[in-house]
């Protein structure tokens, strides 16, 4: 039972009789409020009786919206009239909150809701309230039933529209467009003439004597080639670059990395680890590779506990048997990196060629700019401090054969794919 805005307007009115007619008139009011509260629970309907259903979306991109259906069933003899309330997380963005229904005696009533998210990860319904009002409009019988639901909000893939620049040069690496490159550890493609500025290495002097003509080789790109995304999942991978964390944006970058390297014809898997390994993408073929990432990767929340560098060391070198790409996507934190990851590395390097992308913070930047006054000088001080700091462990890591991207949430998924692009023109995958 729940009393109504207007009960509490009656009730009001009574006490300011008090006033005007003393006590008798207080009592009078209570009386007649009293009687026409029992008249509306008595007349309301039951809402324990009714059914719920759910249908409608299950799966929406972070940004976009999704619609989930709500139908109401009134197996009773009596009509219902009321508002129904279906609850959300507040990240849910659910709208509206609170809906009319009028659902006659045997009948059903279909409530839409509209969610815009404003997180990615599982987002569950509470519980959906349902008032059922007297005709009087002073009480209302009240109900809450459970109805589960599950929208699941995938990352938003927003670097996709570098995806045809990334492509288009796929297909230059390719030949598709220009002539064949020559690389170290390239698979050969075919002889053609030779022209003036090709390298004179690339002559094939046997075949040149063959055909009484001077032919080169061409070359391309090796394919069904293997690259292991490694996600920091650990509390550095917490920290907000702008306005979103840094799991996000290392989130996007494996999303456009492994829709090129698909494309390119290798074979990708992912692995999200902290402690222990959080989700894991193994084995999938190309048409099912980004459905697969989205998938494990949109319920994954940062932990805020230290990563353990062995156990990811160990989780990777269990996981690539053969020689291949692990790109490591994780924060340049000096303490992190000197204790944790850089003791270990000697173990990747020496079986398998690595790649580390960092999420760089651009304010840090606008802070080694500032002069205006001494808490700004300060602010330039620590901002320097700090990149120096990033430029040290680069430069550590690149001593240890370790190719290294850094930069802002806004290139860093077009950067750390030109680093594939040029590692795989280069022969060196």
């Amino acid at each position: 039972m729940t009393l109504t805005g207007r009960a509490g307007l009656v009730a009001v009115i009574g006490a300011a009789g008090v006033l005007l007619w003393g006590l008798p008139a207080l009592l009078g009011v209570e009386a007649l409020l009293l009687v026409g509260v029992t008249v509306d629970l008595v007349l309301a309907s039951s809402v324990r009786a009714l059914r719920f259903e759910r249908h409608g979306d299950t799966l929406v991109r972070l940004g976009e919206s999704a619609t989930v259906g709500l139908v109401v069933t009134n197996p009773r003899r009596r009509r219902v009239r009321g508002r129904l309330r279906d609850a959300w997380p507040p990240s849910a963005g659910s709208s509206p909150r609170e809906v009319r229904i009028d659902v006659p005696a045997g009948e059903r009533r279909r409530v839409e809701i509209s969610l815009t998210p404003t997180r990615r990860g599982d987002r569950r319904a509470a519980a959906v309230t349902v008032r059922s009002y007297g005709p009087l409009g002073l009480a209302a019988r009240q109900g809450t039933h459970s109805v589960p639901w599950v929208v699941r909000v995938l990352p938003p893939f927003t670097s996709r529209r570098h995806l045809p620049a990334k492509l288009a040069r796929l297909r230059e690496l390719d030949g598709q467009q220009v002539t064949m490159v020559r690389g170290q550890g390239t698979e050969f493609d075919s002889l053609r003439e030779y022209v003036i500025g090709d390298d004179i290495r690339s002559i094939d002097w046997r075949a040149s004597a063959r055909l009484n003509d001077i032919v080169v080789r061409t070359w391309r790109p090796e394919r069904d080639r293997r690259v292991l995304l490694v996600l920091d999942t650990g509390r550095t991978s917490a920290g907000r670059v702008g306005d979103i964390p840094r799991l996000d944006s290392m989130m996007d970058a494996v999303l456009l990395l492994a829709a090129v390297a698909s494309r390119a014809g290798d074979r990708v898997d992912m692995i999200a680890y902290d402690r222990r390994a959080r989700a894991s993408v193994q084995g999938a073929t190309r048409g099912d590779l980004l459905p697969m990432l989205v998938q494990a990767m949109a319920p994954l929340e940062p932990e805020l506990i230290e990563c353990d560098a062995a156990g990811m060391v160990a989780a990777v070198l269990q996981r690539a048997r053969h020689r291949c790409l692990v790109v490591v996507l994780t924060d340049l934190n000096a303490a992190a990196i000197e204790a944790g990851l850089l003791p270990q590395l000697g173990a990747l390097t020496r079986r398998h060629l690595v790649l580390l992308a960092a999420v760089a913070d651009p304010r840090v930047a606008e802070m080694a700019g500032g002069r205006g006054h001494a808490e700004a000088v300060y602010d330039a001080a620590a901002a320097e401090r700090a990149r120096a700091d990033r430029s040290r462990i680069t430069a550590a890591l690149r001593h240890r054969n370790v190719e290294v991207v850094d930069e802002p949430p806004d290139q860093i998924a077009p950067a750390l794919a030109d680093a594939y692009l040029a590692l795989k023109a280069a022969g060196r995958l």
